[in-house]
């Protein structure tokens, strides 16, 4: 009977750790794939969209002398850095990852400043 619980031990704790235990969270592995898919899609296609939006932003806090310019300049930064998100969900897709950028799409809370997650983990 000692010899069996071993091996029993061993396998219960490979199953709890595998990958299928992980996913079984609210959604499902193909749900969190398409999500992903969607977002390497949308971010890369809507990079440039962080031009205006930075002016807009950089506007309303000081001014349109001060923010059309450097608005501007941080739009092409964050742009270029939301179309390379973009490019590394697009390739990474088939691993299911919580997304780098915030907000998640352009579109979701327009007036909220770009920034990066610093823990990039697996959903």
């Amino acid at each position: 009977m000692k010899n069996m619980l071993k091996p029993l031990l061993l396998v219960s704790a490979l199953l709890f750790f595998s990958p299928h235990a992980a996913m079984a969270a609210n959604e499902s592995y193909p749900e969190k794939v398409g999500n992903k898919l969607a977002h390497g899609v949308a971010n890369t296609v809507t990079g440039i969209v962080e031009v205006p939006k930075n002016m807009i932003l950089e506007s309303n806090k000081k001014g349109p002398a001060y923010g059309i310019p450097v608005g501007f300049f941080t739009g092409i930064v964050q742009g270029i850095g939301r179309t390379l998100t973009g490019v590394v969900d697009l390739v990474t897709f088939p691993i299911p990852t919580k997304p780098i950028i915030y907000p998640d799409f352009i579109w979701k809370d327009f007036d909220k400043e770009t920034h990066y997650h610093p823990d990039w983990k697996l959903q």
